[in-house]
């Protein structure tokens, strides 16, 4: 199946990061989706303090970072055109709010846990992390600091969140947790996010792979104060039978049901709707969705039918 991902209108100025993710039930490539996505860092808006995407192969992860604006980056051009299939991907355009326009402050974020890479891109405001790079605030769940292993490189709030919930992962678990263990964990980690800020504006989108097949989405979204730009999440999930699709950011469509087969399916994820001609359904707030195969899965409930199914977390160590 080709090119079922699509890129992001390109109504206003977001003056946040965007945020890109597919899941897939069978390997799917992504050119078309990241050809339209990569301009808008710095051509059709003004995302241009760097772009990262990430996807996997199998237990691995190919990952392109870039401080430049994805319009102009030439490592853009050269993924653009690069036709890899995955069952998994998450990308980003920057627009820094927090740390610099360097190479290290750039997203997706790449750890090992479980012997499984986590990968994380974040789109928002989360105060006190900004406040200190090292765990969580104070006044957030005490962090036990002799046994934190994961630290952040940069100087971003979003990599010091992505670094907590790792820490966390790792001090709650001495095995791998099941699917609907780990959806319960998450909502927790989010809504003590949310509550330790108390009235502090905190808006907190994220895409978060679990390895080839998992992908997690939450969505706390928000504006800044001023602003009249509402960012959250929204899904569509692409199955047989498949039609024609056009972009809202530039003049190109796909007739899906020319390069599709009735085993494909696919969820895409965007900070807004992407496409003229499709029903997208946006996040509630606080929304925490699984997603597998390219199905939304909205409980620990429908993470447990996964889970019994055989597609749960694996890793050779665990």
């Amino acid at each position: 199946m080709h090119a079922l991902g699509v890129v992001f209108q390109a109504r206003f100025y977001i003056t946040m990061c965007q945020l890109l993710g597919m899941n897939c039930a069978t390997p799917t490539d992504f050119v078309f989706s990241f050809k339209g996505f990569a301009r808008r860092g710095g051509a059709t808006d003004c995302h241009q303090d760097g772009w990262g995407l990430v996807f996997y192969e199998g237990r691995g992860v190919r990952a392109f970072h870039d401080p430049s604006p994805a319009a102009k980056s030439p490592i853009a051009d050269l993924v653009s055109n690069y036709p890899c299939k995955t069952l998994n991907m998450i990308a980003h355009i920057r627009y820094a709010t927090s740390g610099a326009c360097l190479l290290e402050n750039v997203h997706p974020f790449q750890r090992e846990l479980f012997g499984i890479i986590f990968s994380f891109a974040h789109n928002g405001d989360v105060p006190s992390y900004k406040k200190s790079n090292n765990c969580s605030a104070d006044d957030h769940k005490k962090c036990r600091l002799n046994q934190n292993i994961y630290t952040p490189v940069g100087s971003t709030d979003s990599e010091a969140v992505f670094c907590t919930l790792l820490n966390e992962l790792r001090n709650n678990f001495t095995e791998l947790p099941t699917l609907p263990v780990l959806y319960e964990f998450l909502r927790t980690f989010n809504e003590e996010i949310i509550q330790s800020h108390n009235n502090e504006v905190v808006i907190f989108n994220y895409l978060l792979s679990c390895g080839e097949n998992i992908l997690f989405a939450f969505s706390w979204p928000g504006s800044r104060p001023g602003s009249k730009v509402w960012n959250g999440l929204y899904y569509l999930v692409r199955s047989y039978p498949f039609r024609m699709a056009k972009l809202k950011d530039c003049d190109l469509c796909v007739d899906f049901s020319q390069v599709t087969t009735p085993n494909d399916r696919v969820a895409v994820v965007a900070t807004s709707p992407l496409t003229e001609d499709e029903v997208w359904t946006e996040f509630d707030k606080g929304q925490l969705i699984m997603f597998d195969r390219g199905i939304p899965h909205l409980s620990s409930e429908e993470c447990a039918q996964a889970e019994r199914e055989g597609r749960g977390l694996k890793s050779n160590f665990y």
